[in-house]
Formats: C-alpha cells, structure tokens, sequence
C-alpha cells in the first residue's frame, strides 16, 4: 500500500496537539513498541509513538494521520498473541497507556474506563466497592481498549460470557476524526443497527476505542477450587460435558496436560499441589450460600471420580486458591519461554467435541513427527494448543507448522469451532481465515472496512488483506 510519510512539519503538529513528552522517536522507544507477546513474533518499528491523554487528542491526531494518508496502529499494554499490535507499515503507534481513568457508578452496577485502563486496576477498584467485573482473559495487564478490540474470553466465560457481555456503551472516535458515543448507560436497546458490537472485536481495523461503559455484578462471597488429577487426557475433557449436562454452571473450568504443569514450575519455580498425573481440570466456582457451594463441589468431584478422576483436591482458603490460579496465568509463558519452535492456536470447538478434537490433534502432530501439547478454557470449548518442533531447522519448522496449523484449524471447523476464540485473527490467522468464515462473509468486512476506514489507515494489513 502507498501511504504518507511523517514530516518533521507533521512531527511539529503532534507535538503541539499531545505535547512534546508524548511523541516519542527516538530508536529505543521504536523498537518497545514494534512488537506485542506473540511467541517469535514480527517486529515492524513504528515511525513514531504518540501517547494521547483524553479523546479530543485523539480525534485530532486521526484527522491529521487521514488527510495524510499515514496508517494507524492503536495499543494497549501490547499482551495480544496474534500480531495484532505491530504496525506492519510503520507510520503511527497510538498508545492508550495514559488514558486509563475509572468512574464506578455504583447505583446503575457499571463502571465508564478509558481505553488505556489496566484490568488488576479495574478489578481492585470495584471489588473495594463489594462489586465484581467478571470477564477474565487471563492476563491483568492486559487494558480494556484491546480486551475491547479481540472480544477477550478467558477462565470465566463458562458462567459469564466475554467482554461484548459486559459493554453497554463504547466512545469512538473514527478515522476522520468524528467522535461517536455507541449504546450508554443502558441495559436495553432496541434503535436500528448495533454498530457497538461491531467495533467490539475488530481489532483497532473500524475505529479508535476511547471509553468503554461496562455492566457490574455483585461480588460473590465465596470461591472455592477443586484442583482434579486425571490418569487419561481423554477422561479429563469428557468429564466437562458430563458436569455442564447435569447443569452445573461453575465459574471456570480449565483443562491442563501435566506437561504443561512441569515446564511452568521449571521455568517459574512455582508449584501446584499435584504434577504426577497426566491431566487435570482447574475448576472454580463461586456463591454466596457456603451449604450449596459445598454440595455443588461434591456434584462435581463425583462426576469426576466416577470418569477416572484419582482424587480430588479442595481449596477453599484465598491462599490455597491464589497459589494454583497464580500458577494457572503462568502457563502460557511457562511452556513458551526459551523454546526455538512454537506456535500457539486458540480454537474453539463445542465442549463435547474436546476429546474428539484432542485426539484428532495428536494424531495431526504424530504424522508430521512434532508434538503438541494443551490447555485452555475447557469449560466452553477453547483449547490452547502448542505445536513445538524441538531439534527441528528453522526451514524445516516452518514448513511443518504451517502444514499441523491449516489441519487443526480444518479440523476444528469440521467440529463446528472456529480458527479463534479469543485472541482474535491479527497477522498470524489471517491466512487461515477462508477456513473458518466463506469468501462472502469476508467480502463483507472488506466492504465494511471501506465505510468505517475508506482510507485504510486503521491497523492495516489485519485480520484480512484489502483488494
């Protein structure tokens, strides 16, 4: 794509608009941020890094960017895992990190945040309040302006749903610089197109988001975890269809491989209270009424045992709960430190089709002699498996990734999933988005794009290629 360049007479402007501080282009800063969490991701230097302070900023850097013809990446805290942070055409990074204000409205249950606002902030400055965001991806340093942009999912969506469940009211601003404020302190709406839930996962391709307005609930009293060993994968991910069709909805419902387990207490020196068995379910529920929480936990352990669960183990103090759970978010980063060739695959199939899937997967791996290894959210069907080529050449891994990717996402989709369940498509999927959605589904986010972005500056180069 032919864009415009930045001009020292453009660097002069956005000074005068977020002040000298927060432009910054110096090499240093460039290289911070070129790059999000994505294992062995691409790094593309931006031309220049802004940090906006409040919405007005924004809108009057877009309106100068689009008359110029210069692309736009936006940022959060830059935890996204598919590439979707990384300006792959240089120009601007916008980054939200100072606009990170909160207002908890504690008569209407809701909260307004700005784009820049860390999840851990959020969380401690509601539940001092006796309320509670549910919505989890896992990482608490993530901000709610990308939770916004993917439509993170997480640990807590078996029982409450994903950010999109959550936002009542989004503040935009459009590439052309007009400011638009999408739904509001309301829990119904009925006038015309949604276009909030259309600029909730979109990934920064549609617009800026500024501020979110999200529904809060009251904050349970009590959680307990049950930490489940299992002698067979198989009989771990078939237990939780067996718990959800006996309509036992618990909080959160992760499955784990034990070797999984052993790379995150290697590389972290944390321990869980059990790694010798080959899988294990990580399930927390919550309530207010302690006699139905314990009877729901014994439901649970009972499924459990009775499909080849060697034992059940309860946690029911915070200190116990936040010694497995603190181990649980290291995971990810425990099984990808310091390997060479590794990718990571998100998909999302029925949760009665996990142990089809898993089985299909191994068999995907063994053919093109790599390994797999998983986890993920079990309870509603988002598995996070990692294809890993040890001893393998570079030449040779990519070759083969390519080859185990394309067949676990046709696999996927054969079971009814999808490509992604909640880190979005970014650069990474962006080649296997014909698997999961037809050509006219995706002719139509072109054409959608067009009309939001008709100078393709937002995030270009995501989610699919513009013709």
């Amino acid at each position: 794509m032919n864009y415009g360049k930045i001009t020292e007479e453009t660097l002069v402007i956005f000074q005068k608009i977020v002040s000298k501080e927060n432009v910054s282009v110096d090499q240093e800063s460039l290289e911070k941020y070129s790059y999000d969490e994505t294992p062995h991701g691409l790094r593309h230097c931006p031309d220049v890094v802004i940090k906006p302070e409040n919405t007005r900023q924004v809108s009057d850097i877009l309106k100068l960017v689009n008359k110029h013809r210069i692309p736009v990446t936006f940022r959060g805290q830059g935890t996204g895992l598919a590439n979707g942070a990384v300006p792959l055409y240089g120009g601007v990074v916008m980054s939200f990190e100072k606009m990170n204000k909160i207002a908890v409205d504690e008569d209407n249950l809701m909260a307004e945040v700005e784009a820049g606002t860390v999840l851990f902030d959020l969380r401690q400055e509601v539940e001092k309040r006796g309320l509670f965001y549910p919505a989890d991806p896992g990482e608490k340093t993530s901000t709610m302006g990308g939770n916004v942009a993917t439509n993170a999912g997480g640990m807590n969506c078996v029982k409450y749903g994903k950010v999109r469940d959550y936002v009542l009211g989004l503040e935009i601003v459009l590439s052309s610089g007009k400011i638009l404020m999408l739904g509001g302190k309301t829990v119904k709406r009925s006038s015309g197109y949604e276009l909030m839930h259309l600029i909730i996962g979109s990934e920064g391709t549609l617009a800026a988001v500024t501020k979110v307005i999200i529904k809060l609930i009251k904050l349970p009293k009590r959680f307990i975890t049950l930490y489940i060993p299992f002698d067979e994968a198989n009989n771990a991910v078939k237990s939780v269809s067996k718990i959800l069709k006996k309509r036992i909805t618990p909080t959160a419902m992760e499955f784990v491989e034990r070797e999984v387990i052993l790379e995150t207490e290697k590389q972290t020196g944390k321990k869980m209270p059990h790694n010798e068995s080959e899988a294990y379910l990580i399930i927390r529920i919550d309530g207010d009424d302690d006699t139905i929480l314990f009877e729901e936990g014994e439901k649970i352990a009972n499924i459990c045992l009775e499909n080849g669960a060697l034992d059940v183990f309860f946690a029911d103090s915070k200190e116990r709960q936040h010694r497995i759970w603190d181990v649980r978010s290291l995971f990810y980063d425990g099984v990808v430190k310091n390997k060479k060739n590794i990718e990571i695959i998100d998909t999302v199939i029925p949760p009665s089709k996990i142990a089809d899937y898993m089985r299909t997967a191994k068999k995907i791996a063994d053919a093109h002699g790599i390994k797999i290894i998983g986890f993920g959210h079990a309870g509603d069907g988002n598995i996070h498996l990692h294809p890993i080529g040890d001893g393998l050449s570079q030449k040779e891994w990519y070759r083969k990734h390519k080859m185990v990717m394309k067949e676990l996402y046709e696999s996927s989709v054969a079971l009814g999933g999808t490509i992604s369940g909640e880190h979005g498509i970014g650069v990474s999927k962006k080649e296997y988005l014909q698997i999961g959605l037809d050509e006219n589904q995706i002719s139509l986010m072109r054409e959608i794009k067009k009309i939001f972005d008709p100078n393709i500056i937002l995030n270009p180069g995501k989610i699919f290629d513009m013709e």
